[in-house]
């Protein structure tokens, strides 16, 4: 018997997670590499900035009538000229920049650098005036620490953008690969429910055909050989119909059937192929309807693959009958299936008609379910119905129902 596809369910979960992840690292470095660029064109915006300012606050320094003694605050200058060197007082130590008052002596081109001069940083532009050379001197530390205050918040918000970016690709992959996984779930379930349904049509094809092909090999009895060319188009109807009503079922898009089924009929007919059936399990089978005829709208393929399901659970599960009734009770069609066997296990019944539910402990002669019963009830709720199963009381054994909205009733079988 098949079991839970648990497999299947945590693959789908696992391509979901992993999806999911990869998206979220794929928004977290693309979101990276943005704030990265940005932050590296705010530094260098900050750091130009700085640069020009000090830079317009030294010329401004050189350019006013030079006063080696009282310069603008954080500004050191030094004067050169041919009578000597004049310099502010309290000149950091490792200044002025010698190499650059000589070349710009010597080529009257204006100089400006930035110098570390015992773990400080410093502004130097250095300047013809006249017949003076002059060098203005700007303590960068102020700009070095608002610079690094800069780096620090845009590296902390950053690593929080990152995070944050990360976690909402994860949530905005998870929806996004959410229909995916649906997808993949109903193909599974596709999967899974044709190869189900569509075995015992598929072997009665092929055994007939077989059959058919012996027959072509011996004299051929024209009626015998018409029946069996009859029975192989009906079955090959069947699994037409069959198929066409997985495919259906399997669509979301499509609209509940709506042809007129006999359900009286319609439990002869499933009576009727299921007693050789029966009979290999040494299993009476009977149809004991209330009624003549009773009309339900839906597709007669998918109550007949229903009934079937309902049937073939009860002769697997009888010790010697298996009883088939269709009743009306009120605006509902109700077809009930009985067997004589030993009842349903209470634990199981919440669960019954859940996708491959089997017994806590499946030993001896207690119940054990597969995809059949999930599908009845499938088939019920596309339907309007429902389906349901309880333990007899005194008579024994487990009733299994199907309650569908009846109609008037019609003429004929489906």
């Amino acid at each position: 018997m098949l079991r839970p596809r648990a497999a299947d369910a945590s693959s789908d979960a696992g391509l979901l997670r992993r999806t999911a992840v990869r998206l979220g690292a794929q928004v977290a470095v693309t979101v990276g590499v943005i704030v990265l660029a940005l932050s590296g064109v705010a530094v260098l915006v900050v750091v130009d900035c700085q640069y020009f300012n000090a830079d317009t606050l030294l010329h401004t320094a050189i350019s006013r009538e030079i006063d080696v003694v009282d310069p603008p605050a954080g500004v050191w200058l030094i004067v050169r000229t041919s009578t000597g060197t004049s310099i502010t007082p309290d000149l950091p130590p490792g200044l002025p920049d010698n190499p650059a008052l000589d070349s710009v002596t010597t080529s009257g081109e204006a100089e400006s650098a930035e110098v570390d001069v015992n773990g400080r940083a410093y502004r130097v532009l250095t300047e013809r005036r006249g017949a003076a050379t002059v060098q203005a001197v700007l303590d960068l530390t102020s700009d070095r620490i608002q610079r690094d205050l800069l780096l620090k918040a845009l590296l902390i918000t950053g690593g929080a953008g990152l995070v944050v970016a990360a976690l909402t690709g994860a949530l905005l992959g998870r929806r996004a690969v959410r229909p995916l996984s649906a997808a993949l779930a109903l193909q599974r379930r596709f999967i899974s429910d044709a190869s189900h349904e569509l075995r015992t049509p598929l072997t009665l094809l092929s055994t007939r055909a077989q059959l058919l092909r012996r027959q072509l090999h011996q004299p051929i009895d024209p009626t015998v050989l018409k029946s069996d060319v009859d029975g192989l188009v009906a079955d090959a109807h069947n699994l037409s119909a069959v198929l066409e009503d997985l495919l259906l079922a399997a669509d979301p898009r499509a609209e509940a059937p709506t042809e007129q089924i006999d359900l009286v009929a319609l439990a002869e007919e499933v009576t009727a192929s299921s007693t050789p059936a029966a009979a290999r399990h040494s299993v009476t089978l009977r149809c004991t309807n209330e009624i003549p005829e009773l009309a339900v709208l839906g597709s007669a393929a998918g109550l007949r693959r229903a009934l079937n399901a309902l049937v073939d659970n009860a002769i697997r599960h009888a010790a010697r009958e298996v009883s088939i009734a269709v009743s009306r009770q009120g605006n509902k069609a109700v077809l009930d299936v009985h067997d004589d066997g030993e009842g349903i296990d209470p634990q199981m019944l919440p669960r019954l008609f859940e996708r491959f539910a089997s017994s806590a402990e499946p030993t001896g002669q207690r119940r054990r379910y597969g995809l059949g019963l999930a599908l009845v009830s499938e088939i019920a709720n596309r339907h309007g119905g429902t389906v349901s199963a309880h333990n007899v009381a005194g008579r024994g054994g487990a009733t299994l129902r199907l309650t569908l909205p009846a109609v008037t009733p019609v003429t004929g079988t489906s």
